[in-house]
């Protein structure tokens, strides 16, 4: 197939690596994990290089900041106001902006972020009135099926003491494509500053009763940069879909008005009239001038050297805004297979969502086999030990209902060792009930999360996780918005690849988050055996689970008045996938991918063509029994119809 052929027909063009590995410059000094992301990257990637993923450098600040504080060991729970500190943080970061701010999050931010972000923009609108050049803010959100980001009225709630002649331009855009939407959450001002992680933007969910734990990260330096360039990937894809001639005809619509339109993207701009419809691409040009671009190099004039910190590898995906590519889930797997010591694993779960109140997997959705079966091999192979701690199910935060918010999908922690040993078991048929025992003795530890040692709150209500974070043998670490159960969406996060760094980091969040959780009792190896033989998967059709005229079960955080109910946005969602069971998508027109499925996964790479479509953490589908597939899986031969 020619390049004309491919580019029309496939989607292709820049969505395919050329074949060339690629090395990159800033790949020097890195630990054996770094190196295997590296190589993995640098094969599979190349074209995504500085976009998706990137080698590079950066300090990190201070200790991690995780939510809620000073609960280790602790007999109390958190006490009111114990995190405010959090948002009031974000925002100091925000405010250090000289030129150029990029905000990302799966949905907006409400109470105190909101009245936190705010001010943040105040202060810049009057460190403007000094400036040379205008100062910019984007600011990027998810739009959710069902529950669109009402951009301006996010942007009417953050500029609203902004004066009209301020030397400021800001932001704020939400897209989606099918079922796939933004879930990277970061913060990168003037190609210096970083602060990236798990934390949404959600008031009640991390400043109010049984708070949920979250872990995010400050950062400083070159990676920074990359931040930025992830966001422009976004601003392209919403520019360059609004500006068609169905997409013009969208922008003039309320960003309430219901649309079943496959991809939704919406943008508003402050000062209206003066501001483009659309933001500026970041550069590193763009900020060259800034005194906080500067000063990382006042150290090089001064001393000739630059401390540019320890060696950071960002990766990151873009859900089916590109057509192949998913590089974070295949260097997610690098890291696994790279592992020779110990994998410890911090996750809101690693099954996929359950019918709600069951053990069944909702229709359509499976757990996710590369990563097992990586896990698998690590153990099996190698005698890799397995420390993970996972969210009690169905944790509901900040005094919400479980249709508002819910984490932890419902399995058991004997549940996911079975799905693991199971993994071992497909891939070595002759291996005997007695190795696989030893196994799971000696290799396999796997925990609910608690606070000296209970699950519960002092009200009974489940503590919750959200974070999103594991180490490699103690010396590269990843922290970011990325899931390990399936879903297809945009997310982005940081590996720290400096065992010095790993080891605080370690010593601030997972060891005493360990201490106060393993009991040894979560996971009976009896009962881990008796379990080989269930199939935890979801059956194929999923259609009869939705609920059409009930849009607000989409909402992923309770009443915001930022989020648009858009009723007839779900009922298009499930036309849609109506008539891609009959091999056309609700315009008329099929975008598939043909993907080849092994029945017995290999911890090779983790493409999503390996992977059947995914679903958010944070969407309607983990608090409620809606589930957003972005396809539909066939048995041995997987096609996945984009909607």
């Amino acid at each position: 197939m020619n390049s004309f052929v491919n580019n029309l027909c496939c989607n292709g063009g820049d969505d395919e690596s050329s074949g060339d590995e690629l090395w990159d410059k800033d790949a020097v000094g890195l630990t054996h994990v770094g190196e295997a992301l590296h190589q993995v990257l640098g094969r599979h990637h190349n074209h995504y290089h500085h976009k998706m993923w990137n080698v590079t450098s950066g300090k990190v600040i201070g200790s991690v900041h995780q939510t809620p504080m000073n609960v280790w060991g602790c007999c109390q729970d958190p006490q009111k106001n114990n995190d405010d500190w959090f948002p009031e943080k974000m925002a100091e970061i925000i405010g250090r902006t000289e030129k150029w701010c990029d905000i990302m999050s799966l949905g907006p931010p409400d109470g105190k972020f909101m009245t936190e972000f705010k001010g943040a923009i105040e202060k810049l609108a009057e460190r403007s009135k000094t400036a040379e050049d205008t100062i910019i803010v984007r600011l990027l959100t998810g739009n959710i099926v069902g529950m669109p980001t009402n951009c301006s009225a996010v942007l009417k709630a953050l500029t609203k003491d902004v004066p009209q002649d301020a030397k400021i331009q800001v932001w704020v855009g939400a897209w989606r494509k099918g079922f796939s939407w933004n879930h990277a959450k970061l913060i990168a001002v003037d190609g210096v500053y970083l602060h990236t992680g798990g934390h949404n933007l959600w008031d009640h969910h991390y400043l109010k009763c049984n708070p949920v734990h979250d872990l995010s990260i400050e950062l400083e330096g070159s990676v920074a940069r990359d931040g930025h360039r992830f966001a422009n990937l976004h601003w392209e894809f919403i520019e360059r879909n609004q500006r068609t001639c169905i997409g013009s005809c969208v922008d003039m619509m309320p960003d309430a008005m219901p649309t079943a339109l496959k991809t939704r993207v919406t943008v508003s701009e402050f000062p209206k009239g003066v501001a483009n419809t659309f933001p500026p691409m970041f550069s590193k040009k763009k900020v060259a001038k800034t005194a906080n671009y500067s000063r990382r190099n006042s150290t090089l004039e001064k001393t000739g050297v630059v401390d540019k910190g320890v060696p950071m590898i960002t990766i990151g995906r873009l859900g089916t805004i590109v057509y192949k590519h998913r590089s974070a889930d295949d260097a997610i797997i690098a890291m696994i297979n790279s592992s020779r010591k110990i994998i410890r694993l911090v996750l809101q779960d690693i099954g996929p969502v359950t019918v709600p109140g069951t053990k069944s997997a909702l229709p359509g959705l499976k757990w996710p086999k590369a990563y097992l079966a990586a896990i698998g091999e690590a153990i099996y192979q190698r005698g890799v030990d397995i420390e993970m701690v996972l969210s009690n199910p169905n944790s509901i935060p900040g005094g919400l209902k479980g249709t508002e918010a819910n984490y932890g999908n419902g399995w058991s922690c004997v549940d996911v060792a079975a799905e693991i040993i199971k993994s071992i078991k497909k891939n070595h048929a002759n291996v005997d009930d007695g190795k696989l025992r030893a196994m799971v003795i000696d290799n396999l530890r796997i925990c609910f999360l608690r606070h000296n040692k209970k699950c519960k709150y002092d009200d009974g209500k489940t503590i919750g996780l959200h974070s999103k974070h594991f180490i490699v043998d103690d010396v590269s670490t990843y922290i970011g918005s990325q899931n390990l159960y399936m879903c297809d969406l945009a997310e982005w996060g940081v590996v720290i690849d400096s065992e010095a760094e790993v080891k605080k980091i370690k010593e601030d969040y997972f060891d005493p988050m360990w201490k106060d959780s393993y009991t040894g009792d979560d996971v009976d190896v009896q009962k881990v055996m008796d379990g080989l033989n269930i199939d935890r998967d979801g059956e194929q059709t999923w259609l009869d689970y939705i609920r059409k005229n009930d849009a607000q079960h989409m909402m992923p955080h309770g009443q915001s008045e930022y989020l648009c109910v858009d009723e007839d946005e779900m009922q298009g969602a499930e036309v849609g996938i109506h008539s891609a069971e009959n091999g056309e998508s609700s315009q008329g027109k099929r975008d598939e991918v043909t993907i080849a499925t092994n029945e017995t996964p290999t911890p090779s790479l983790a493409s999503s063509q390996q992977n059947p479509p995914e679903i958010d953490p944070n969407s309607s589908a983990q608090k409620t029994g809606l589930c957003g597939i972005s396809g539909l899986c066939r048995n041995k031969s997987c096609t996945l119809t984009v909607i």
